[in-house]
């Protein structure tokens, strides 16, 4: 499979990953090499990792952080910007990130921060970071339950995208990189929408492909709009709602918490319900979404006392402007507008029916 080339650095599949890792390690010639993990990664990924790691004499340390979006905060920053201090860490060392969208998100920031940035890779091990949290430079760590609000823009030097790893996955965390997927058809490729909506008719040798379509889509899009000034919204559909819901899920302890994935499938329904009120989206395309997203996410219940804190919540959403909430909607499956504003009475008429569904 053929590696794609982004802006600052290039992204390797499969057989090509070690070699890649490797000859760019030889060439590049580290101080030390550093490496991030989390509880289960170490557990799971690591042993693999390092049995195709050539390293030499270069001196490798491993860091372990606890697992969960709960631990990624500026206080676990701390720690291991302080265990790289420890063991020396300087402008020529690099850090490799193994692991899920956490690991890839805050070790991405560590890196980009460390003495103003030192070189970082991203070996992600969750479908979620393989097509979304990993490519494109965004880094960074949520502020209590508010998401990625403290972050910098900042490439890797390369992703390795080795999907042997998904193997290790739960299927709850298969399912919750499925939506970030689900999002880049409806945003611009109809024919991918419904290739992923039809995946009975798919061999599971057809998920390589889905993933490398999938970083195409967001690697064309983060080309043309590096630091989100237009068209890099248009990621962001699903999130508005989608990540206010996760925060409200996560800091609610009468909530069961839902994973990243699962919260954007439920904010992609109802910003489709919106999107028929603002942009004219078909009646027959917000079927065609609700039902296609709810084959594979389970359903959840919303209730009249949620909605004020969702829509609080929805004032730190990162694309909002003066004040006002910006959207990303649809005006067809495939095709998408950015910074379209809501009023909290259709955004109310948005969970009455999601809660019909």
């Amino acid at each position: 499979m053929q590696s794609i080339t982004t802006k600052n650095a290039v992204v390797h599949f499969n057989t090509n990953v070690y070699s890649e890792l490797n000859t760019y390690i030889k060439q590049r010639n580290p101080s030390k090499i550093f490496i991030l993990v989390d509880t289960n990664t170490h557990d799971l990924c690591l042993p693999q990792f390092m049995a195709n790691l050539e390293s030499g004499e270069i001196s490798t340390e491993v860091m372990e952080i606890p697992e969960g979006e709960d631990h990624k905060t500026i206080d676990i920053c701390m720690g291991v910007w302080e265990a790289m201090s420890q063991y020396n860490a300087d402008r020529q060392s690099i850090l490799i990130n193994l692991g899920g969208g956490v690991v890839t998100d805050l070790g991405g920031f560590v890196a980009s921060t460390y003495m103003r940035g030192i070189d970082y890779i991203n070996v992600p091990t969750s479908l979620l970071a393989m097509v979304d949290a990993s490519v494109g430079g965004k880094t960074g760590v949520d502020l209590g339950v508010l998401k990625n609000q403290v972050g910098v823009i900042s490439e890797g030097a390369m992703i390795l995208i080795d999907i042997s790893f998904l193997g290790t996955l739960p299927q709850n965390q298969m399912i919750s990189g499925f939506a970030e997927m689900l999002k880049h058809g409806l945003i611009t490729d109809k024919k991918y929408w419904t290739t992923l909506t039809n995946l009975q008719d798919l061999d599971i040798s057809d998920l390589d492909q889905l993933i490398y379509d999938s970083v195409i889509i967001k690697n064309n899009i983060v080309a043309e709009d590096p630091r989100e000034k237009g068209l890099r919204k248009t990621l962001n559909f699903g999130h508005t709602l989608g990540h206010a819901i996760e925060s409200y899920f996560l800091e609610n302890d009468a909530k069961k918490t839902l994973l990243h994935g699962e919260a954007i499938a439920i904010g992609m329904i109802l910003e489709a319900y919106l999107s028929t009120k603002v942009c004219g989206l078909s009646s027959d395309d917000l079927s065609e979404i609700s039902d296609s997203i709810l084959k594979t996410f389970s359903k959840i219940q919303f209730e009249e006392k949620d909605y004020e804190y969702i829509l609080e919540l929805m004032k730190h959403d990162k694309k909002n402007s003066h004040g006002v909430i910006k959207f990303v909607l649809l005006e067809a499956i495939g095709k998408s507008k950015i910074d379209k504003e809501v009023s909290n009475e259709i955004i109310l008429e948005a969970f009455k029916y999601y809660n019909t569904l």
